[in-house]
């Protein structure tokens, strides 16, 4: 059964499409002031009218909350040019997070053309204000090669920036950085400490990692009951690799009592979310009877999900059964196109189950005529993920 404890090392572009809120405070124009108190009070039609009044005059916090009203269609019909009209007025006149809305929309399209270079330029004016939320998004694109070089250690720089000031997202990717020495001295060390404080924080991916941590023993003493702990953390959350890996933590009995029912729970918790590993696993305990009742009808259900998502050892496990005719009728046809599709998709430290699935295939083929084997062939080919 795989048991892979593997890392979430995807960044996440969160902030560029979180919109900064209204501004909490009163702007000195009269009209600004009851624009500001129409929209607590959800008249957005009134904030609108007041707002627009007020940005006209050039006041740059109003025309960074009339942007905000365009954007998202509040009071008014959604404009998104508009949007991006008001937001340069008042990104021109310093307002840090109307500079952030702004480059936004460049990295999206919305409003403006597509264009990462003026989002950054818009980025460092506000980066440089202390803007976290700015700080984080300029070190994505340098990370992310969004910017015309990639620069790692420009990421980190920002990223950093970011993450002393709080920002989850930051603390995490500086994590990754420093985890995989990008940018930054690798430090094991160091990642566990920005790991821990956006785990802290509740951010799922940086409480999972870090149990990665505790499990492997890097940058922090071993400790399967801290990993357990995290693993825990990040799973009632729903993170569906933490529900993995903490299923298989209870299958071993490793941090916690062995328990092969809740390492079951947490595998199907895992499975609903399309988590092929976990597919696989569910499928093995029901095709073996461990945490559930044995069906074998139940365990090829759950090896064809994981097989249709590409998991190579779920492939070869419903080829077996394809060619046994064990929990599906005998189809030598499917047997030799899913051997043939596990053996390509076995990696390096996979060559024994890479070699047992070329030897399956090429014993299902005995029992084939050629015009079979060249369908099974065809099958193969042409077979996509799903």
């Amino acid at each position: 059964m795989k048991r892979a404890t593997k890392l979430a090392l995807g960044v996440s572009f969160v902030a560029l499409s979180i919109a900064a809120g209204v501004f909490a405070f009163l702007p000195p124009q009269d009209a600004d002031a009851r624009g500001f108190a129409a929209y607590n009070n959800g008249d957005y039609e009134g904030a609108h009218r007041f707002w627009r009044a007020a940005a006209q005059w050039g006041d740059a916090r109003a025309q960074a909350n009339l942007a905000l009203l365009y954007r998202d269609g509040r009071g008014v019909q959604q404009n998104l040019a508009e949007a991006a009209r008001w937001f340069a007025r008042a990104a021109e006149q310093g307002i840090a997070p109307a500079q952030v809305n702004l480059a936004a929309m460049y990295v999206s399209g919305q409003g403006v053309p597509r264009n990462d270079e003026e989002a950054a330029k818009w980025l460092r004016l506000a980066a440089d204000k202390g803007d976290a939320y700015a700080q984080y998004d300029l070190g994505f694109l340098y990370r992310a090669g969004r910017l015309k070089a990639r620069d790692a250690s420009e990421a980190a720089r920002w990223y950093a920036l970011a993450a002393a000031e709080g920002d989850v997202a930051a603390q995490f990717n500086l994590g990754n950085l420093y985890l995989a020495g990008q940018g930054v001295a690798q430090s094991d060390g160091e990642a566990v400490k920005w790991f821990r404080l956006a785990a802290e924080q509740g951010l799922a991916d940086a409480q999972n990692n870090l149990s990665f941590m505790y499990l492997a023993g890097r940058g922090v003493e071993q400790s399967n009951a801290e990993a357990a702990r995290w693993y825990r953390a990040a799973a009632e959350q729903g993170h569906s690799q933490a529900q993995y890996n903490l299923g298989n933590m209870y299958l071993d009995g490793k941090g916690v009592a062995q328990d092969q029912a809740e390492a079951v729970k947490w595998w199907r918790l895992a499975a609903a979310q399309g988590y092929t590993d976990a597919q696989y696993n569910l499928g093995a305990a029901y095709e073996n009877g461990f945490g559930v009742a044995k069906e074998i009808t139940e365990a090829v259900t759950w090896y064809r999900l994981a097989a249709e998502h590409g998991n190579p050892l779920a492939q070869f496990s419903l080829a077996v059964k394809g060619a046994d005719g064990n929990g599906v009728p005998r189809d030598y046809v499917e047997a030799y196109k899913w051997f043939a599709l596990a053996a390509a998709g076995f990696g390096e430290g996979q060559a024994a189950m890479r070699d047992a699935a070329i030897k399956s295939r090429d014993t299902v083929a005995l029992q084939m005529t050629l015009a079979e084997i060249g369908e099974a062939q065809r099958r193969a080919k042409i077979w996509k993920p799903r």
